[in-house]
């Protein structure tokens, strides 16, 4: 199991970012949260097995429609188990 903590760069407050990353998180059965940053970006920490959180890295570099992700930077560390499901946070 790992952690994936992605900060997600472009127009992606305010066009249901968070919402479609979550939904994408449970399709795939991961855990973790998805939270608006002060600077206009979003992060997404998710926990699972590694294919699962590629997956959802690409999805991420995808984006909702009404969204214009212009980077998305990945970090991959171990899993901690601190999560039970997938939340947005605030």
């Amino acid at each position: 199991m790992e952690r994936l903590r992605a900060i997600v760069i472009g127009r992606v407050q305010g066009v249901g970012f968070r919402h479609f990353a979550r939904t994408q998180a449970r399709f795939l059965g991961l855990v973790g949260t998805v939270r608006n940053d002060p600077n206009g970006n979003v992060e997404v920490i998710a926990e699972g097995p590694r294919a699962d959180l590629n997956e959802l890295l690409g999805a991420l570099r995808q984006g909702p429609s009404y969204a214009d992700v212009e980077n998305v930077v990945p970090v991959f560390t171990p899993a901690t188990g601190e999560f039970r499901g997938f939340e947005i946070t605030r």
